[in-house]
């Protein structure tokens, strides 16, 4: 399949699109293909708006027997498009694919921003379900997201109609706080052991926080968050659980996104009474919903948070926002090139699962010190 697939994009993702086709048409791999040409197509979907709103996706170049991988994202994205426009986008493009006799669809949602409805209650919609339910109604043969809100939600898609793959993304964060903020075996073993500790934002997130703890080699700090489920977005309290001090140490909340800003927000307010030297953000996705840039504004100007570190998968302009000078955006290009990657020359996605640890990545990085 390698020599016959394709990348595209909806509106949403052309730029990143690009971006990534560029990247792959360096691999070696990849090498003796005739021209980038073949692999990129992200100006291949023409949308068509009619009159009363509605709208038409037209395939501008042959699919016919190809493996097509189209990126699209329904948050924040560089076409300033809505939620429901750009869902609708996806859907017409798959349809239009199908129609052109694309041998295989592979979505590529790198944030999928239904992800936290994903509760099947007596009388309520799950947002992710009918998602993944459209997608693969329309033809989707293949699906690839990045860090899901909850592990319950790959269940919702049946593997005997369509190939699910949630990528984990917290070792793009991993590297990057290595790379800027440790660089070498040193601080590891004595700044970060000694004074760091990682933070969840509640409960749920204990697990993917004990990985950052056990990646670093660090303490493990549990927020247990109460929240008011009859209000959207609301948190009552929070309690502090950590076998060692918190007082002096450098504080990392981890969570898989920042939405509103509400959590961050509590938690940080509830950390503060045990006098931490500072407190930093670690999330992969970042659709900071309003109010979320006036809040996490606010704790910057107050300087009660230091850093914000989050990844691309939500789209960033190229000038960081003024209102945010402690905005670390972490690229994700050369990660999805990888995937892709593995994908179409049908190999194993085990290197991308490997856990991460950071002695082991330092230690490699001195391999090729001067």
């Amino acid at each position: 399949m390698k020599d016959n697939f394709v990348i595209t994009a909806t509106e949403t993702m052309r730029n990143y699109a690009s971006t990534v086709a560029g990247i792959l048409g360096r691999y070696p791999d990849f090498s003796s293909m005739n021209s980038l040409n073949s692999v990129n197509a992200v100006d291949s979907l023409k949308v068509k708006c009619f009159a009363d709103g509605e709208m038409e996706v037209e395939i501008l170049s042959s699919m016919r027997g190809k493996a097509v991988v189209i990126f699209s994202n329904s948050a924040r994205n560089e076409a300033g498009l809505d939620i429901n426009k750009a869902k609708l986008e996806l859907y017409h493009a798959i349809d239009a694919l199908k129609c052109s006799r694309a041998e295989r669809i592979i979505v590529f949602e790198p944030y999928v921003s239904c992800g936290r409805s994903d509760r099947p209650l007596v009388r309520n919609s799950v947002g992710l379900w009918i998602h993944f339910k459209t997608l693969v109604s329309l033809g989707a043969s293949h699906i690839v997201t990045y860090q899901l809100h909850s592990d319950k939600s790959k269940a919702m898609v049946d593997p005997a109609l369509c190939v699910f793959d949630d990528v984990p993304v917290f070792t793009l964060l991993k590297k990057y706080i290595c790379d800027h903020y440790i660089k070498d075996l040193e601080t590891l073993e004595t700044t970060v052991h000694n004074n760091w500790a990682f933070c969840s934002v509640d409960a749920g997130g204990e697990k993917l926080t004990q990985r950052f703890a056990n990646a670093f080699n660090a303490p493990l700090v549990i927020a247990h968050k109460q929240r008011d489920y009859s209000k959207l977005n609301t948190v009552e309290s929070i309690h502090i659980l950590s076998a060692e001090p918190i007082e002096g140490k450098t504080l990392w909340i981890v969570d898989d996104m920042v939405d509103t800003g509400g959590s961050v927000e509590s938690l940080i307010n509830a950390l503060l009474k045990f006098n931490p030297a500072e407190i930093n953000i670690a999330a992969v996705h970042a659709p900071f919903s309003s109010p979320a840039r006036k809040r996490l504004a606010a704790l910057t100007e107050k300087k009660l948070l230091k850093r914000i570190i989050v990844t691309d998968t939500t789209y960033f302009p190229p000038s960081t926002p003024p209102d945010f000078p402690n905005l670390e955006i972490v690229p994700s290009a050369e990660l999805s090139a990888r995937v892709i990657s593995n994908i179409v020359s049908d190999h194993s996605m085990a290197d991308i699962h490997k856990s991460f640890n950071a002695k082991e990545y330092l230690q490699n990085l001195d391999l090729f010190s001067p």
